[in-house]
């Protein structure tokens, strides 16, 4: 099982647990909240069907990657994929990130450049700003994310339950684009993740990426579902083509936040259509 040690917590490795697979340009894919690599199913077949070596891996925190205290985030999480890439000496490669994993995109290429990187994809966006302030009145009431982390201490089993019902739009999706049974998959992800990384992650989504975005000097595929209910599109996605340089933006019609799973065709030919061009 593939590991890479990215830092230490009281003497023991933190280690980061990554899957490696086919030949040919390589497609780096980086998971949500609070998932793991195995998310990227639909993606991941389509990709190494089309000839891409294709490289997934956990956040720290979730999947079979170390479960620290600490390093919760962005600057830490963008660190971690850097380490990865130096790791594999992956060259013109592009990055492709969902809803938590697009801030490690957005971050990675803010702060250390583009020299590794060939194109990047931001599914379910996360960027530019999500908490509403004077200078971002489009952005989200910050009580929204106490009321999250209270709901989250006081049972994050329960509050799993609405966050998923919400992450497909199970009450018009459910029976159609998603399952009873792939809802209670993403539900067991999640319910293996520990405690403390459920919690700390939710202060990393009002991460301000405005300052990185200008800096993205790479062709940007964005694809954002218009019935986003955790990253609404008019906050996130509907922004972007002003703040990136050359940035391309696919909405999914009545596409909930988790696209990938519930409109794979639609983002797989998207997203094959981007990396080939």
């Amino acid at each position: 099982m593939p590991q890479l040690a990215v830092g230490a917590e009281n003497g023991a490795p933190i280690e980061i647990h990554y899957e490696d697979h086919g030949n040919g340009k390589p497609v780096v894919l980086i998971h949500g909240y609070p998932l793991n690599g195995d998310s990227w199913e639909r993606q991941e077949a389509a990709l190494l069907d089309r000839g891409y070596r294709v490289i997934t891996y956990d956040r720290r925190g979730f999947g079979r990657s170390s479960r620290p205290t600490l390093g919760y985030d962005y600057d830490t999480f963008a660190g971690d994929l850097a380490a990865l890439l130096d790791h594999l000496d992956l060259t013109d490669v592009a990055l492709v990130g969902f809803s938590m994993g697009t801030g490690e995109v957005v971050r990675y290429l803010g702060t250390r450049g583009s020299a590794r990187v060939r194109k990047a994809v931001l599914l379910g966006v996360l960027a530019p700003y999500l908490r509403k302030a004077d200078d971002n009145p489009e952005g989200v009431d910050g009580a929204v994310f106490e009321n999250i982390k209270a709901a989250i201490v006081a049972d994050r089993y329960s509050y799993f339950d609405a966050f998923f019902a919400d992450f497909y739009n199970v009450d018009v999706l459910g029976g159609s684009k998603i399952s009873d049974a792939a809802v209670r998959a993403s539900w067991n992800v999640a319910a293996g993740a520990p405690p403390h990384a459920s919690l700390a992650c939710v202060d990393t989504w009002l991460t301000d990426f405005r300052t990185d975005l200008p800096n993205i000097d790479v062709p940007t595929l964005v694809v954002h579902g218009t019935e986003d209910r955790i990253l609404p599109f008019e906050a996130t996605a509907a922004r972007l083509p002003g703040l990136i340089k050359d940035v391309h933006l696919v909405s999914v019609e009545r596409g909930p936040h988790a696209i990938g799973w519930t409109h794979p065709d639609e983002v797989n030919e998207g997203l094959l259509a981007f990396l080939a061009e």
